[in-house]
């Protein structure tokens, strides 16, 4: 992607992998028989192992598009926080008038080799994991775990899905969050979103602005 100097945070990598994980709906793309394909999954971002790793369900034919003796090249795409900016919120537009709208966002791109991981325990333990994970961050009281289900259904829900892993290979980031702008308009770009209840892009624009 085009990555200019100001915006690319791809040193930053504990930022990424932050991002991944607090936003981890991540688009999979890669390039089968029938072209460019896209996935919308939920990923666990595994630092450690060097992986990140989802599931799909069985009728879906991508994991049917791996090579059996290897992997596939691989994208996945996670967008974090992301609006609108309005020049009027610029106090430099009011004095010259020379700004114009744009759209401040932060994306993760992971390059990486897809590869199928069809066995009952790996899918057993990553939909255990990902179950504990979203239940704890959705705030349940009492959280919903597999034991919860008659553990026939739970079995036949098992079969019915297919593991994959994307390898950590590089991660590229692009956080474009007014960083080229002068400080007072990044400040009247916060101070507008703050005012529009947008605090996660805000929060995120006071976390990287640049040093000036």
């Amino acid at each position: 992607m085009y990555n200019p100097s100001h915006f690319n945070t791809s040193d930053d990598r504990a930022a990424l992998l932050a991002l991944m994980r607090s936003h981890p709906l991540g688009a999979l793309v890669i390039h089968g028989p029938q072209g460019l394909d896209a996935n919308h999954l939920p990923f666990e971002v595994d630092e450690a192992a060097g992986v990140l790793r989802a599931h799909v369900a069985r009728a879906n034919p991508l994991w049917q598009q791996v090579p059996a003796d290897g992997g596939m090249a691989a994208m996945v795409i996670f967008r974090g926080e992301a609006g609108y900016i309005s020049p009027n919120w610029y106090p430099s537009k009011h004095e010259t008038h020379r700004q114009v709208p744009t759209w401040n966002y932060q994306v993760v791109h992971v390059h990486g080799q897809l590869t199928v991981m069809d066995q009952e325990r790996f899918v057993r333990g990553l939909v255990a994991r990902l179950t504990r994970e979203h239940e704890k961050r959705s705030g349940q009281a009492k959280p919903w775990m597999m034991g919860d289900s008659p553990a026939d259904y739970i079995d036949q829900m098992l079969a019915a899905i297919v593991g994959i892993e994307v390898s950590l290979q590089r991660l590229e980031g692009k956080f474009k969050l007014s960083q080229n702008k002068e400080a007072r308009d990044r400040e009247g770009a916060i101070a507008g979103l703050a005012d529009r209840q947008c605090l996660g892009l805000a929060d995120a624009m006071r976390a990287f602005q640049p040093k000036d």
